[in-house]
């Protein structure tokens, strides 16, 4: 069991779009801010979150998509990260563990599972689309 601070580190409020998460062997939270959706468009080049919804419910992230959306979160969170430190960060179970951090902060950040692609319960967003 951790210690006091490391519990309420842990402690995200889903409700609020955040989400915690274990990263260089830290309890972090992570929180897209409409700041940070901002920063995500720019570096996306999204005219909007329409868009930028559209490019992650795909699925596919890039290496350099996975910094940039997980220092958006950290940055959202209030601890100010760019993509290149993201880089030099350990995450448990590898770029696996780099990819499901990413896929829960978009989720939280759009509801509903619209940026994987998938409903709260689990199926497709869109089963027409391939």
């Amino acid at each position: 069991m951790g210690t006091h601070k490391e519990r309420r580190a842990l402690a995200a409020n889903l409700r609020r779009g955040e989400i915690a998460a274990m990263i260089d062997g830290t309890p972090r939270r992570l929180c897209l801010t409409l700041g940070s959706l901002a920063e995500l468009e720019e570096a996306f080049a999204a005219s909007d979150l329409a868009a930028l919804t559209t490019r992650f419910s795909t699925g596919r992230l890039s290496a350099r998509d996975l910094m940039v959306v997980i220092a958006a979160g950290l940055s959202g969170a209030g601890e100010r990260t760019e993509a290149e430190e993201v880089a030099a960060m350990r995450f448990e179970r590898g770029v696996a563990g780099a990819a499901e951090i990413a896929a829960k902060l978009l989720e939280a950040a759009f509801g509903g599972g619209e940026a994987t692609g998938e409903t709260s319960q689990g199926r497709p967003a869109n089963p027409s689309r391939p």
